[in-house]
């Protein structure tokens, strides 16, 4: 058996592995034909006196009379409704109170534009991607098409000094007022959405509250361009079998969601940033999904809820529109900090992070906390470096003795690997020694990778000189060259392969890993060029101690 060659196939595995993976459907989004879906139509549970909820419909429907609505409430001026806060911009349209677009000022939309805020709601010709909510049922206001509200203004400002906003929308059915209220907080994404329902009447209001956020197809704005793994891109919740469960938009088109559960939350994910509905943790809420006319719906609905004559009925749920950021989430909702998602690996992943805001928080430089990250999983791993060094320059000493061995019995293959195995066992020397080091680092490796690409902590982060923003690839590709040059000095290092093939091959990896890190983010190949100069070292002072034995 040929060792070396068992190891450069291994290595080419691994980098088929990379390959693989970078192209997976999971993370990549198909073209869509828009098409009604046809499914099962889901059922409010419980719920005897209404009808079901349809799947092919925008809204939740129920098969019920709306309460018409009287003329004697204010006129409604129709137009957009305008917030804005230390934080968010928002605007509300008052046909449904729908959050139809959400701006975030702290978070440019790149580095060039740093005086336009990302985008990360919006409802127009180039996306679709709102926040919705109403009341349906019997007494609904919004079974028929959503209520058109009113409000005493249509721009509000946090002003300074206040810790929140509270914006009133209204409207007047033959029962009574329904109000839907808005209240922004100061610092914070999270807005607090909730029906107030005053039943003016002498008999029972009856209706049911949604919650839903829809999204047709286009890519994601967020997401970076060139080469390497996508973050994730569709709807997610959290249930009792699973923390963290992904809805894809492939799983909507296949089939209508529908799962009852107590608590939990209903998000749309996407690169740094999400939406979710934040319902009541106390109650159970039949979460929901489906595709309709090009758009994915992901949401919950509730049971239905009666508001006693000459009574106030309240019901509502939580928005968030912001960032993923994992202090934040984690104070909203149990596991909405998951929607970090590092992947399968989130167990390296998660210890990484936090050592590396550990390093951010000293020395104020993503860049400079990603070389000490670097340099403590070199100290972690250094001893199985050195071992596996070790046996490399014990192969590097033996070199000419196993050329001659291939010289003698080059042509008898089973005398061969008999000799070479006999001196690997006379020397001590373990063949696959070498591959430990690349082995070993691949998780922390892929675990990085996610870190740097679900951390918006990253975005627009800048290291020095030319590298400003780590989380996206070296505009002028110098960091790449770096660590191809510095795998080369590395291979130089190695022994060289007694088959001249092998050789060959040998020779070219560098060149292979560099064409492949072009479109890495620069941090990650700032890691792996810092990791390889420490290992240079640590395998040149070896290998000398070896020779000079």
């Amino acid at each position: 058996m040929d060792i070396r060659r068992t190891v450069i196939y291994l290595g080419l595995a691994i980098s088929s592995y990379f390959i693989f993976i970078t192209w997976n459907d999971d993370y990549g989004q198909k073209t869509r034909i828009d098409a009604p879906i046809q499914a099962e139509t889901p059922a409010i549970p419980d719920v005897p006196s209404v009808a079901d909820v349809t799947a092919d419909a925008e809204h939740p429907q129920l098969e019920a009379p709306q309460i018409s609505s009287t003329g004697s409430a204010p006129t409604p001026s129709g137009e957009l409704i305008r917030i804005r806060t230390d934080v968010l911009q928002v605007t509300i349209n008052p046909r449904g109170g729908e959050v139809t677009e959400v701006l975030l000022p702290e978070f440019p939309a790149s580095i060039e534009t740093k005086d336009i805020p990302f985008v990360l709601l919006e409802n127009n010709q180039r996306r679709t991607y709102v926040a919705q909510s109403g009341l349906i049922g019997r007494d609904g206001i919004d079974t028929n098409g959503g209520a058109l509200f009113s409000a005493e203004k249509n721009d509000y400002t946090l002003t300074e000094g206040d810790d929140e906003l509270v914006v009133v929308l209204s409207t007047e059915t033959d029962k009574g007022i329904v109000e839907k209220v808005f209240t922004f907080h100061r610092g914070n994404y999270l807005i607090d959405m909730q029906y107030r329902i005053h039943n003016n009447s002498s008999e029972p209001w009856e209706g049911v509250f949604y919650a839903q956020l829809k999204r047709d197809a286009s890519p994601d704005p967020s997401a970076g361009s060139g080469m390497g793994m996508q973050a994730y891109l569709g709807a997610a919740l959290t249930t009792k079998e699973n923390r963290y469960e992904k809805i894809t938009f492939d799983d909507l088109e296949d089939e209508v969601y529908k799962n009852p559960q107590e608590g939990g939350w209903a998000a749309m994910l996407q690169h740094y940033f999400l939406s979710a509905w934040v319902p009541s943790q106390d109650a159970t809420h039949t979460y929901n999904g489906r595709f309709v006319k090009g758009n994915y719906i992901f949401g919950f609905y509730d049971q239905a809820m009666v508001v006693a004559p000459g009574t106030v009925g309240e019901t509502g749920a939580s928005l968030y529109v912001g960032p993923k950021d994992q202090d934040s989430l984690e104070q909203i909702a149990p596991h909405l900090e998951l929607t970090v998602d590092y992947g399968w690996l989130w167990w390296i992943a998660q210890p990484l992070f936090f050592l590396l805001t550990f390093f951010h928080s000293i020395v104020g430089n993503w860049g400079v906390a990603i070389i000490l990250l670097t340099l403590c999983v070199k100290i972690l791993f250094f001893y199985p470096s050195a071992v596996s060094y070790r046996s490399m320059a014990n192969m590097r000493k033996v070199g000419p003795k196993m050329q001659q061995i291939k010289e003698q019995y080059g042509d008898n293959r089973e005398k061969l690997g008999q000799e070479m195995m006999a001196l690997y066992k006379k020397e001590k020397i373990n063949p696959l020694g070498g591959c430990l080091p690349m082995l070993i680092q691949m998780p922390v490796f892929i675990s990085l990778y996610w870190v740097l690409m679900e951390s918006v902590e990253l975005r627009q982060a800048p290291f020095a000189l030319w590298i400003t923003d780590m989380s996206v690839m070296d505009p002028y590709f110098i960091l790449p060259l770096l660590m191809g040059a510095s795998m080369f000095v590395q291979m130089r290092l190695n022994p060289t392969p007694p088959d001249p093939m092998q050789a060959r091959v040998m020779q070219f990896m560098p060149v292979m890993m560099t064409v492949f890190f072009l479109w890495f983010p620069a941090g990650l190949v700032l890691y792996w060029v810092v990791n390889n100069l420490l290992s240079i070292a640590q395998q040149y002072v070896i290998t000398k101690q070896i020779e000079n034995s």
